[in-house]
């Protein structure tokens, strides 16, 4: 007999009751920014492919289908029910615990969720194996997730042993099935009792074909009351006029395809097909409906369903009217003898194969230079699915083993480690086909939803290290996007939203500078990879840490992906040199280092630094000792080509390198990295830790002070500052910004005074606790042999994130007083740095 999907759900998932809400959640800090509530669930769907979202309570709710773009919103009839006969009884219910809010089906049953029934206790045992401390609830089943897979295991409710795995074919080093705009929902129903039990399961689906595009085609982009750059969406949602629906089959499967009857060729934004299937089986009925209406009553799918669990085999190719909507459904019915248990694989699929920028400025999607660009494929997809999904599962299951098997590793980690990946489905996800020039396509992912615009690179900096460990081919083209993008000029004029926000005005900045780092690859409403720095909260061009931190990931791109990529390096060189060039052009007082300018220029974007500061200044002491390794590897490279055979040493990138040049450089650096060593040293340093600048007078303890002493030591550089001084800071750090700061509950505070109080009450970011930043912090202390430090404060930051409702949206930021801000936030996957380092 099989086992049991339940019995096989990893110990170390995040889990919830079906249906129980939260108490007290987060909820955002300014009231400008995205707050969803707290029903998020893991999301399905491949990289770039679009995803969508099915929540604790059953619902299907976040639709990511137009790249860049957020809609949230509980479309009930996106549903699946079971009906079970047992005995003289029989019972129908929609798997979800929230009844549709107008009078839409209202001839469904609804399932019951569960229910807290006294307070929730909080040992110390739970602490160490969960973030969901246990409660006595009257519960009717539980959900579980590990990226990629979730659970839904039914209890309580029917005679049935109910569970249904979801789950995207996602995995380590995968640049095929990961991009596949698939969900697979993994039924199995088993019978514990001693008579036999008489199943249905029912899969209902809109035809949302042509919903997923904005409605207005030039946006006007305005400045929000937090200074950042916003523009209007505005899906076409219900707008179905001229859809249909078919039935389709092969030997193996049946489905249904949801389609519009006019097609444009080539498919514009929005245009394509939907298909729900299944597999055809021994003993197992299917039966269909192929048009009913989904804002109605729901009586003609659910009054044949409810009495005995079948449908009708209706067929209605009708187009929908103006102003009609039109749903399908596909239910699978059998009987389960005592102790038979019988799996039934259902398969979502949607084929929308092209994401629209500005108007007309279009690209096609990743999956489909393996399904053809036609939008016409969802049911070969479909079919594939239904016929590889074991293979897929074996394959996750493969990946994730080795890291849930570790005993080294609490449950907690393990659980955040995996789900803080499901930024790279649902962050707004981008993955063009590929190209002569770029190979496996190119990638982008969301700042976050809030601050709508791709790969920020201050983020990325701690934020990256899960894209570069699990997918190193994608890492590597988005700093390839960077390094094109460096010697680019946009001579576009724009005001700053910081100084809108603070009530000054302000002055007019050139979007972007030949030569500097971009912070971003863009926007969704604009041209990605094309029109860079899109934000314009600060003028970027003036921040200090951009370039540097383009240098770093370069090299690290380079080390952790095997060290043999030369050609990698060399189409970054130019670009390096560039950047470098610029930035140190701010070095006002020739001392060596860029100083800071008092305003705030840079990933702390609400606080002033002045002169050469910690953060900054060390990033610059590890990008020149990274620009000269570099420089080593080059003229290694050459060198060793120089003794090979003409044919054996033919690489274009050979070409564009000079060796007297490279030697130059190398001694530019040499020199800077001399001359602002010391400085370093000697202006910051105060004892016991590096001062926040050199300027303001400041005793603030910066969490993120040694962000540059971090790299390098991952990289295998010198270290930029004496050993006993990363120690006596970094436990500085720990004691003031953490145990000191409200007793560590909440994590780290990225500045406070050595006695964990704020210098400033009202401030900003120093208060907040970022998550990536925590993490980057832990991975840190890792790197320093501090282990049980840095599992404390990446505990604290779990805990506040999956337990107050945060799951699936991490916040950039959260607040003492139960707020955040920014929310499916990039920087937060920084938790695989952790992981890198204790690995």
């Amino acid at each position: 007999m099989r086992k049991l999907p339940s019995s096989v759900i990893p110990s170390c998932t995040w889990s919830r009751p079906i249906g129980l809400g939260w108490d007290e959640p987060y909820t955002v800090r300014y009231a400008s920014n995205i707050d969803d509530g707290y029903w998020h669930g893991m999301p399905l769907g491949g990289f770039g492919a679009g995803c969508i979202g099915r929540s604790s309570r059953g619902d299907f709710n976040l639709w990511h289908i137009d790249g860049g773009e957020h809609v949230f919103k509980n479309i009930p009839a996106c549903q699946f029910s079971v009906f079970e006969s047992f005995g003289s009884s029989s019972q129908a219910c929609a798997l979800c615990t929230e009844p549709p809010e107008d009078a839409s089906l209202r001839t469904w049953q609804w399932y019951p969720g569960s229910k807290k029934v006294g307070r929730e206790e909080n040992s110390e045992e739970v602490k160490q194996t969960s973030v969901t401390p246990s409660s006595p609830q009257s519960q009717t089943g539980t959900y579980h997730a590990l990226y990629p897979r979730s659970w839904f295991v039914y209890e309580g409710v029917f005679q049935a042993e109910l569970t249904c795995e979801q789950f995207s074919p996602i995995w380590a080093g995968n640049y095929q099935q990961a991009s596949y705009p698939v969900a697979v929902f993994l039924w199995t129903a088993h019978n514990p009792t001693h008579a036999p039990i008489s199943l249905s399961i029912m899969l209902t689906w809109e035809n949302m074909v042509g919903w997923f595009t904005n409605a207005v085609k030039s946006p006007l982009v305005r400045v929000r009351d937090d200074g950042s750059p916003v523009y209007d969406y505005q899906p076409r949602l219900g707008e179905s006029q001229g859809n249909f629906n078919r039935i389709v089959e092969n030997n193996e499967s049946i489905g249904l395809l949801l389609e519009p009857v006019n097609m444009t060729e080539p498919p514009q934004e929005g245009e394509g097909q939907w298909c729900i299937a299944t597999r055809k089986q021994p003993n197992v009925e299917v039966q269909y409906h192929t048009r009913w209406n989904p804002v109605g009553t729901g009586e003609e799918v659910w009054q044949s369903f409810a009495q005995d669990g079948s449908l009708p085999n209706h067929v209605d190719n009708t187009p929908a009217a103006e102003g009609e909507q039109i749903g399908v459904a596909l239910a699978v019915r059998f009987t389960l003898q005592p102790g038979e248990t019988l799996e039934i694989p259902f398969a979502l699929t949607w084929d929308l194969p092209i994401t629209e920028f500005a108007a007309g400025t279009t690209y096609y999607r990743r999956y489909t230079d393996f399904f053809g660009k036609s939008g016409k494929n969802a049911w070969t997809i479909a079919s594939t699915a239904l016929a590889e999904y074991h293979v897929w599962q074996q394959q996750i299951q493969s990946w994730q083993q080795p890291i849930i098997e570790r005993q080294d590793l609490p449950d907690w980690f393990k659980m955040a480690l995996f789900n803080e990946l499901y930024d790279l489905t649902s962050g707004g996800t981008l993955w063009s086909a590929a190209s002569d020039r770029d190979p496996v396509g190119q990638f982008a992912v969301l700042e976050c939803l809030d601050y709508r615009w791709y790969e920020s690179l201050d983020v990325r900096l701690y934020g990256s290290f899960a894209l570069l460990m699990l997918f190193p081919e994608l890492e590597k083209a988005v700093i390839r996007a960077f390094a094109r993008a460096i010697p680019s000029c946009d001579e576009t004029h724009r005001i700053i939203g910081y100084y809108y926000v603070i009530g000054a005005e302000s002055p007019m900045a050139v979007r972007k500078t030949a030569g500097a780092t971009p912070h971003d690859l863009g926007a969704p409403n604009e041209h990605v990879w094309e029109k860079t720095n899109y934000t314009s909260y600060q003028d970027c061009n003036l921040w200090k840490d951009l370039g540097c931190d383009f240098v770093l990931q370069v090299y690290r791109d380079f080390l952790l992906t095997g060290a043999d990529d030369v050609e990698f390096l060399a189409e970054c060189w130019n670009p390096v040199v560039q950047t470098l060039d610029y930035l140190k052009r701010f070095d006002k007082d020739e001392d060596g280092i860029p100083e800071n300018s008092g305003a705030p220029d840079q990933t702390f974007d609400d606080w002033r630094l002045v002169g050469v500061s910690a953060y900054c200044g060390g990033l610059w002491l590890a990008a020149m000792e990274a620009a000269i390794a570099i420089c080593d590897i080059l003229l290694n490279s050459i060198d060793q080509k120089e003794n090979t055979s003409t044919q054996e040493c033919d690489r274009p990138w050979k070409a564009s390198i000079d060796i007297e040049e490279l030697v130059q450089q190398k001694s530019i650096y040499e020199t800077w990295l001399t001359q602002s060593r010391p400085i370093y040293q000697e202006k910051l340093w105060n004892g016991q830790y590096y001062r926040l600048d050199s300027e303001s007078g400041s005793d603030v303890v910066m969490a993120d002070q040694l962000c540059g002493q971090f790299y390098a030591r991952l990289l295998g550089l010198p270290d930029i500052v004496p050993v006993e001084c990363i120690l006596s800071a970094l436990k500085t750090v720990y004691d003031a910004c953490f145990l000191k700061f409200y007793d560590g509950k909440f994590g780290a505070a990225n500045g406070v005074r050595p006695d964990g109080s704020p210098e400033n009450p009202n401030a900003t970011h120093p208060l907040e606790i970022w998550t990536g930043i925590n993490f980057g912090l832990a991975a840190f202390l890792v790197q320093m042999e501090m282990k049980d430090e840095a599992f404390r404060i990446a505990y604290a930051v779990v805990q506040q994130i999956y337990e107050n409702g945060l799951q699936f949206r991490t916040p950039e930021a959260i607040t003492v007083v139960g707020t955040f801000r920014a929310s499916t936030y990039l920087r937060a996957m920084a938790i695989w740095a952790i992981y890198l380092l204790i690995d």
